[in-house]
């Protein structure tokens, strides 16, 4: 699993499950806000865009 930090305090966790990817977003206090599953071509593309939007 990797975890980011959001700008308000909250985490982004990343895992992979199976053939897929768990994307979970947690706020500041810990709670799970947001869910998303997505399969590993949807999930790379996502943090390639990701990758590529913060290097310009």
């Amino acid at each position: 699993m990797q975890t980011f930090s959001t700008y308000d305090g909250g985490t982004l966790n990343v895992r992979r499950v199976g053939p897929r990817f768990d994307f979970e977003l947690r706020n500041a206090k810990g709670e799970t806000i947001a869910t998303v599953e997505m399969s590993e071509d949807c999930a790379y593309a996502l943090l390639s865009e990701l990758t590529e939007e913060l290097d310009t």
